[in-house]
């Protein structure tokens, strides 16, 4: 079995509402000097196998067609 962690980010120059918006609420909570705060996701994948190549692929593959949206969202691939 291979696990994977596929960390999905906006890309650079994408506006980020919700990180703005944690941003703002970590100020309020008295959490001084915190500042451009981006929002992303993460995913734990196992995959069943032991070919690191094949999951790889297959993990780029999910991201492509469903996990990120390549447009405006960068992707992670790291095998553990």
């Amino acid at each position: 079995m291979i696990k994977a962690r596929v960390t999905v980010t906006l890309k650079n120059g994408v506006l980020d509402p919700q990180g703005k918006a944690i941003e703002g609420a970590l100020g309020t909570l008295g959490f001084g000097g915190v500042g451009h705060v981006r929002q992303g996701k993460v995913f734990d994948i196992e995959l069943d196998g032991s070919d690191k190549a094949k999951a790889e692929a297959d993990l780029k593959a999910m991201c492509e067609k469903l996990l990120a949206n390549t447009v405006i969202e960068n992707y992670a691939i790291s095998l553990t």
